[in-house]
């Protein structure tokens, strides 16, 4: 019949070319429309520009009817023409088989922040990687390039890593990345690459020592005397050594008698922290909802709700008569207990799942919301709340946090 059948058992050819040299425009262009001429496969494909040097690598399968060596020899002429450098590799179908049985493997995302990033801090994170028998597939600059002549205290670096495989040990490789990031001055955050990360909605926050650099509660003690005594109970509270609530009963027991003038003017003066407003800028920006879950008190929150633009409020209500504190309170206490459950009450209320919440705090009555949210970060956190929460952000400022929620330098506000 003069008709040409393909032959079914005929192998696969399987090629790898990498492509380096100065980036310029329309180079991917050229080479991928010569194998387009030749309709092949694309099976794989990546590329990187490092300081204006570029790294293409593309893997493809050579189509039934043809042959290589043409391909070959157009996309050499090609690279000579466009001055840049080009390799060839045959990739045998059983290492391609393999690297496909290894694409079900489970994926995670390691995120490196710090005032600036040195080789040192890679080179600690990879060996951990390394002994964790994990893949590193990706490596990404995600915070925005540094000005040599910026100061490390002006900076914001981050780098994001894309690893698969399963930890050999997972609570070990916790306790490594813990022991670099306070040896070396940086953060190191662990995180399972699922869409939930990618869909986060829903940010709570502690407001003292978290949204605001002091403890309000510590500021009305001053002014009323008892600063001391309240320190004292306020530190064991935050150590965990004290009940959350009945510590929260003798301080504010202690403040009987303070004008509410004090209240006013220290509201008027609350420090908001480092990369706060940049924050809370972007995430308006983006849609995500946002909750002040505190131990400290209403009238407080309400001042950094309208300067933040923040969504939900609950705080502890203070009973004042007479333009005075009674040194009682009103309503139920927010303690750890419960900013949990308000954090679950608000993303049922949002129709959020839990696994898309965002909730961050330092002290040890903010670990309930810490470990239920999808995302939990102490940030400059007290020593047992940092090892007792998912993540930890402890050099740099609150915006920081958007690195570990996916967000690239361009993305933020």
């Amino acid at each position: 019949m003069g008709q040409r059948f393909v032959d079914m058992k005929r192998k696969h050819e399987i090629i790898l070319i990498n492509i380096y040299g100065n980036d310029k425009p329309g180079l991917t262009s050229s080479l991928t429309e010569i194998l387009a001429q030749y309709n092949v496969n694309i099976l794989d494909i990546g590329q990187a520009v490092i300081h204006n040097n570029l790294d293409l690598g593309i893997l493809f399968e050579v189509p039934a009817q043809s042959e290589s060596a043409p391909i070959l020899k157009d996309l050499l002429f090609k690279s000579y023409e466009l001055d840049i450098k080009i390799k060839f590799t045959p990739i045998s179908e059983t290492a391609y088989a393999q690297w496909v049985g290894r694409q079900g493997k489970e994926r995670y995302i390691i995120t490196l922040v710090g005032p600036i990033i040195t080789a040192k801090h890679i080179a600690e994170v990879t060996r951990v990687v390394y002994h964790q028998q994990l893949n590193i597939d990706k490596i990404t600059r995600i915070s925005g390039r540094i000005k040599l002549t910026e100061r490390p205290q002006e900076t914001k670096a981050c780098i994001e890593f894309l690893v698969r495989g399963k930890p050999l040990d997972a609570a070990s490789m916790k306790s490594s990345f813990m022991t670099i990031a306070h040896g070396l001055g940086v953060d190191i955050a662990f995180q399972t690459d699922n869409i939930y990360r990618r869909t986060r909605r829903l940010v709570c926050f502690d407001m003292d020592s978290t949204l605001i650099q002091t403890e309000v509660i510590d500021q009305l003690a001053h002014r009323a005397g008892v600063g001391d005594a309240v320190s004292k109970i306020t530190e064991a509270a935050m150590r965990g050594e004290i009940d959350f609530a009945e510590s929260f009963k003798q301080r504010v027991a202690l403040l009987k008698g303070l004008d509410e003038k004090v209240m006013i003017q220290i509201a008027e003066n609350l420090p908001l922290t480092e990369g706060a407003e940049r924050l809370f800028r972007t995430l308006k920006k983006y849609g995500f909802k946002t909750a002040i879950l505190s131990g400290g008190f209403t009238y407080f929150g309400r001042h950094v709700q309208n300067k933040l633009g923040i969504d939900y409020v609950f705080a502890n209500q203070l009973e004042i008569k007479d333009g005075k504190l009674t040194g009682n309170y009103l309503g139920d206490i927010i303690d750890g207990a419960k900013k949990a459950e308000l954090l679950r009450n608000i993303a049922f209320k949002e129709d959020i799942d839990l696994a898309q919440t965002v909730a961050v705090g330092d002290g040890s009555n903010d670990l309930p919301m810490l470990n239920i949210a999808g995302l939990g970060i102490a940030f400059h956190a007290k020593p047992l709340v940092k090892k007792n929460a998912q993540h930890a952000i402890s050099t740099t400022g609150l915006d920081a946090i958007l690195f570990l929620m996916g967000f690239r330098e361009r993305d933020i506000e």
